[in-house]
């Protein structure tokens, strides 16, 4: 189930309903009986499970950078 978000054009009342993706769209408002149009905006969902938050994600790229950077210090010092 999504949820749409409709305006009034007669009276500008704005609201959210939970439809499934096959139903038609509303049509007539709630409050005046004035046409509706459904609005276009954000997506909302979640991104659930470990790496998603940026938190999560900073920590693992630092942890990467500092063991690339020992490592490449390492290299060269096991060059000369």
């Amino acid at each position: 189930m999504a949820i749409y978000e409709y305006e009034c054009l007669a009276c500008g009342h704005k609201f959210e309903v939970w439809q499934k993706i096959t139903e038609d769209p509303l049509r007539t408002c709630e409050k005046c009986g004035g046409e509706l149009r459904r609005l276009i905006g954000n997506t909302g969902f979640i991104l659930k499970g470990s790496g998603w938050y940026v938190t999560d994600y900073a920590r693992k790229e630092k942890g990467q950078k500092s063991n690339s950077k020992e490592e490449g210090s390492q290299k060269s010092s096991n060059d000369s």
